[in-house]
C-alpha cells in the first residue's frame, strides 16, 4: 500500500476540471448533426449519454467520463471516478452492462502500486453496479486521470431523458450539494477531515437505487448533477423539455459546512464558470443570498439525480428514496412550469 498523496498532483480535480460549458457549447455548435433512424438520443439536447435502439426490446446507453484526482487515496479515487461515470446510465434509468477503463498515468512520477489501487477501486465499484470490466486503455500522462467508457441497456419505452419534464412536475434532488466547495476548502486547509470524509462517501455512492425508484414510478425526466452544477444541468433540462424550472434554494439538500465555506469566501473557480453559463437564462430572486446562488453553481463530482416527478406521486417517491433507496437527504426543491422567457428561476 502506497502512502503517495494524489492531491499533490492537481490544482483542481473531479468534475471541477471540466472545460467551461460556454466554451464547450461553442465547439459543439460547429459539429455536424448526427442522424440515424435508431438514434434515440444524440447531442442536440446535451443529455447524459447517447442512446441507440437495437430492437423493440433493447436500447444501448453509451457514455464516458474521466477526471483528475479528488482525494489522496488511489483506491478511493478509482471508486469515485467509476461511480461518476456509471451515473450517466442511471440518470437515464438504465442498467450498466460493460465498461472500459480510461487511465492517464505517469509511471515516472507516481508509484505503480497507486496505478493498481485506482484500477482496483474502479473495478470494485463496477462489480457493485453489476457490470463487467473488459479492459481499457492507458497512456503516460501527468497529472493522472481516470474514468470509464460505459455501455448500459434499457427498454426503449422506459428511457428517461432530460427532455421528459412536463409542467406541473415537482423536482427532487437525491444528494446534498456542496462537494466542490468542500474539496476546495480541503485544498485551502479551511475544512476538517470529517467534513471531507462525509463528502467523499456521497461521491462513492452509486445512483443505482435512485434509478430503481424512477423506473418503479415510470418517470420520464431526469439528469444527474455533476460538473456544470445544479443550475447548469437544470438549465439544459428545462431547455430540452421546453419548460421553465423554479428552484427554491432554501429547500436544497446541502452540506452545511459548504455553506459556511462559501460565506467565508471559499468559492471554487468552476462555480464562476458555471454562473457565466447560466446567468442569461436565469432569474435570480432579489432576496437570494449570494452563497446560495454560488452553491447552486458548484461543480459536483458524482452528484445526485435531479428527477421530475408528477405532483401526485412526489410524496411517495420522496419517501421511498429516503428509506428503501438509502438516500435520506433527498428533497423536493422546486417545480416545472410552462415555458416563460427564462429557463430557470432561483429564489
Amino acid at each position: 500500500m502506497s502512502d503517495f498523496d494524489l492531491l499533490t498532483t492537481v490544482e483542481q480535480g473531479g468534475c471541477s476540471a471540466k472545460l467551461s460549458p460556454v466554451q464547450l457549447g461553442e465547439i459543439l455548435a460547429k459539429l455536424p448533426r448526427v442522424e440515424h433512424p435508431n438514434l434515440m438520443v444524440g447531442i442536440e439536447t446535451h443529455d447524459d449519454a447517447g442512446v441507440y435502439k437495437l430492437n423493440d426490446e433493447t436500447a444501448l446507453i453509451y457514455t464516458t467520463d474521466f477526471f483528475p484526482p479528488v482525494c489522496s487515496d488511489g483506491y478511493e479515487f478509482g471508486q469515485i471516478a467509476a461511480a461518476n461515470a456509471l451515473s450517466d446510465v442511471y440518470a437515464m434509468g438504465g442498467t450498466p452492462l460493460l465498461v472500459l477503463n480510461l487511465m492517464m498515468f505517469s509511471a515516472q512520477k507516481i508509484p505503480l502500486e497507486v496505478f493498481g489501487a485506482i484500477l482496483q477501486g474502479g473495478h470494485d465499484k463496477v462489480v457493485e453496479a453489476g457490470a463487467l470490466v473488459l479492459g481499457g486503455h492507458t497512456i503516460e500522462d501527468y497529472p493522472p486521470k481516470f474514468g470509464l467508457a460505459v455501455v448500459g441497456t434499457i427498454h426503449p419505452d422506459k428511457l428517461i431523458t432530460n427532455s421528459g419534464v412536463r409542467p406541473g412536475d415537482l423536482l427532487i434532488l437525491t444528494k446534498p450539494l456542496g462537494s466542490g466547495v468542500i474539496l476546495a476548502g480541503q485544498r485551502s486547509r479551511m475544512t476538517d477531515a470529517d467534513t471531507v470524509r462525509k463528502a467523499l462517501n456521497y461521491m462513492k455512492m452509486l445512483n443505482k437505487s435512485g434509478a430503481v425508484v424512477m423506473q418503479e414510478f415510470n418517470l420520464k425526466g431526469a439528469t444527474d448533477v455533476t460538473g456544470f452544477g445544479l443550475l447548469g444541468h437544470a438549465m439544459r433540462m428545462a431547455d430540452a423539455s421546453g419548460v421553465t424550472l423554479r428552484i427554491q434554494s432554501k429547500q436544497l439538500p446541502l452540506f452545511p459546512e459548504a455553506l459556511t465555506l462559501l460565506e467565508e469566501g471559499c468559492i471554487p473557480g468552476a462555480a464562476f464558470r458555471n454562473l457565466e453559463f447560466v446567468k442569461e437564462s436565469t432569474t435570480f430572486g432579489s432576496s437570494l443570498a449570494y452563497e446560495r446562488k454560488m452553491l447552486c453553481c458548484d461543480a459536483q463530482t458524482s452528484g445526485g439525480l435531479l428527477m421530475a416527478v408528477p405532483a401526485d406521486k412526489a410524496d411517495e417517491v420522496l419517501e421511498l428514496l429516503k428509506t428503501k433507496a438509502g438516500l435520506p437527504e433527498s428533497a423536493i426543491i422546486g417545480e416545472a412550469v410552462p415555458r416563460s422567457k427564462r429557463s430557470l428561476y432561483l429564489d
